[in-house]
């Protein structure tokens, strides 16, 4: 079942679920965030990490060189053309272990080409959010920093999970900074 906003108001005032928490859409002069009917608009940070191509090879999920990025900490991005940079959440959430998040992009963004990815927040995850951040377009797109970038919805399980993010020790588990892919190491 899809939380309200009262849901979401208590449980991150009264237990820290949200950090920190605007308890009302803000709206005006700004992309929108703060809590809605049915989510979390999640605002992005002033820290970004622009995409660097290597001139030559490919880009390996298992193999990832964190060197492919440019850090840029400033009021706004242009995220050049068919290009992506990751990027942080303002807000630090902490799921409850019989809630499951799904976020999307924001319209005011998708309506220009830019597309949000962020993967599901599972049971018992907790961290900044790294969010990658898509333009599509053949011109650069500008994304603003602490503004409204993507809204998150909670899904309330009908049963308690076997095994959360933190029981089984999840990689990205409270991650404080802006984390590029990375795998498991063989054991």
């Amino acid at each position: 079942m899809v939380k309200s906003d009262r849901w979401i108001k208590e449980m991150a005032l009264e237990h820290g679920m949200i950090e920190p928490f605007a308890d009302r859409q803000v709206r005006e002069g700004v992309i929108s965030f703060g809590v809605s009917s049915y989510g979390y608009d999640m605002r992005v940070t002033d820290e970004f990490k622009l995409f660097q191509p290597p001139e030559s090879g490919q880009i390996d999920p298992k193999a990832f060189d964190a060197d492919h990025f440019q850090d840029i900490k400033a009021d706004f991005i242009d995220i050049p053309a068919h290009s992506y940079i990751l990027a942080r959440s303002v807000e630090y959430f902490r799921i409850p272990r019989d809630i499951l998040t799904i976020t999307f992009g924001k319209s005011t963004y998708a309506r220009c080409g830019v597309i949000i990815n962020v993967t599901p927040f599972e049971p018992e995850w907790e961290g900044y959010v790294t969010i990658a951040i898509n333009n599509t377009n053949a011109y650069p797109a500008r994304v603003y920093a602490n503004e409204g970038v993507a809204q998150v919805v909670f899904l309330g399980a009908d049963a308690i999970c076997e095994v959360s993010y933190a029981d089984k020790k999840g990689k990205y588990q409270a991650q404080k900074t802006i984390t590029h892919a990375r795998i498991e190491p063989k054991s």
